[in-house]
């Protein structure tokens, strides 16, 4: 790419071929760039989330019940679902921030938070120096840290998917999850790594602050990278956000917007999501304490085994965004949703028995290549469904609220039904969740159809040119027509 073409018959450059090539080149270049200053900042924000749950076993003694470790545990999801009631708040404050003065600026707000959550917890003192104060202020940073990664969602999958080229939207938009999956990896990575370097009386006494310390500098770091990224908001969207609002009419990424002209997408994102973020908590945040109180497999071979089968996941997210751009986003999301109706609950009952570590890893990696129809491509599929003054709100606010009734909450629910000795009970309500949202994708998404994002950025599809916007960043008639298309079963 970038070299002249040459017509056979003279030699010489055919006019405009060699500018083609140089502007795609230049077009591919400026989103891998972008793309990679993104997730990286997505990539920091979910190893801070998830670090948690990765070291629960080691701090929950300090802030919680010190003497029944199931207790403790249970204590210890109950505190990482709070944060989850701070995600649509989260949505709702960075979407709405994004919308109307650009995605760069949100996201370095938020990445800025995260990273001050991560310094706090580090630093926290425990319940024996200052008593129930340290659970109260443990749940305080949660709800910070709940906040931001609330808005970091939202947010990124918009820019990610503006910042694609139109015909590997999917490929660059699954870097969102090739990150989010590396967070918790990197999580799992510290681990590893500090129980092999550091006694069990280490890790449990001190050791724990060690990752906490770790997201708080690459938080920093990101900080500082996110300065260069390209603002993918055009300057008539932000204008139009900031000028008085007049009577009757909806500004950009306001909520009257939202649920006055868009509320169906709204629902259908929802729908998108419970299923697969249901599925996801539980493959790859539960699923650890899960093993560790049910398989009778060591900590330490639970840790390895969750590691590789995430980096495994991690690497395919791509592969499946590719596919994506190739057969279109609904395959994918049907194959989730069948595959997991049908083998969720045999995979979740054979590992809860195995004690072989390598049949272990199977069924993980098993449950891993079902959910990576819904994780590789959830992003763009939901930011296909809103124009651009109200794609970060949207995607954000619809993500955040199924994620707080459910994603968030499987750890806790896990937790409270092994507890009580009921974990089948576990399994039915994950395949309940993905059913749901096969419904979802069977009769509410069309296949390889215009949308907004094609209207905006160019066409995935048929290669059509990117239309005109208007000061609202919506297209005129047919951008209409093309939301009708989308939101009509």
């Amino acid at each position: 790419m970038g070299q002249p073409a040459v017509d056979s018959k003279n030699k010489a450059p055919r006019p405009g071929a060699g500018t083609k090539d140089a502007n795609e080149a230049a077009a591919t270049r400026r989103a891998v760039s972008n793309i990679l200053k993104g997730s990286a900042g997505n990539l920091v924000e979910w190893f801070d989330l998830y670090v948690y749950t990765v070291f629960a076993a080691y701090f929950q003694s300090h802030f919680f019940n010190a003497t029944n470790e199931l207790q403790a545990g249970l204590e210890a999801m109950a505190v990482f679902a709070t944060s989850f009631l701070m995600r649509p708040v989260g949505a709702w404050f960075f979407g709405r921030y994004a919308d109307r003065h650009g995605r760069k600026a949100a996201l370095t707000l938020s990445v800025t938070m995260m990273s001050a959550g991560s310094f706090a917890i580090a630093l926290l003192p425990t319940q024996q120096a200052i008593g129930m104060w340290a659970m109260v202020l443990l749940v305080l940073v949660r709800l910070v840290q709940g906040f931001s990664v609330g808005g970091e969602y939202g947010t990124s999958a918009t820019y990610m998917s503006e910042a694609a080229t139109s015909k590997r939207r999917g490929f660059f938009s699954s870097f969102q999850y090739v990150t989010l999956i590396g967070g918790q990896m990197l999580a799992l990575l510290v681990l590893v790594i500090l129980q092999n370097t550091m006694s069990h009386e280490t890790l449990t006494e001190w050791g724990w602050r060690i990752p906490f310390a770790i997201g708080g500098v690459a938080a920093l770091v990101v900080l500082w990278l996110r300065r260069t990224m390209e603002e993918t908001v055009s300057a008539e969207q932000v204008a139009a956000a900031n000028k008085p609002g007049v009577a009757g009419e909806a500004q950009p990424g306001t909520m009257k917007l939202l649920f006055t002209q868009y509320w169906k997408p709204l629902l259908i994102c929802i729908g998108i999501t419970l299923g697969g973020t249901v599925a996801f908590y539980t493959y790859t945040n539960f699923i650890l304490k899960f093993m560790n109180d049910t398989s009778g497999i060591e900590k330490t071979q639970t840790s390895v085994i969750n590691f590789w089968a995430l980096f495994i996941f991690m690497l395919l997210q791509p592969v499946y965004g590719m596919i994506s751009d190739k057969v279109g986003r609904k395959p994918l999301l049907l194959w989730f949703g069948i595959t997991g109706v049908l083998f969720t609950w045999p995979l979740l009952s054979m590992l809860s028995k195995t004690q072989n570590p390598v049949f272990a890893f199977l069924l993980m990696l098993g449950g891993l290549l079902i959910v990576g129809g819904y994780t590789s491509i959830n992003a763009l599929v939901k930011a296909e469904l809103f124009p651009a003054s109200i794609r970060a709100l949207g995607v954000g606010l619809g993500y955040a609220i199924a994620n707080s009734l459910f994603g968030g909450t499987v750890p806790l629910i896990g937790a409270a039904l092994q507890k009580a000795e009921r974990v089948d009970l576990f399994f039915t309500y994950v395949t309940v969740a993905i059913g749901i949202s096969l419904l979802v994708y069977i009769f509410a998404l069309k296949n390889k159809k215009t949308t907004h994002l094609d209207n905006e950025q160019g066409h995935a599809w048929n290669g059509k040119a990117p239309q005109a916007e208007d000061a609202k960043g919506t297209n005129s008639k047919e951008a209409d027509d093309d939301k009708k298309d989308l939101i009509d079963a």
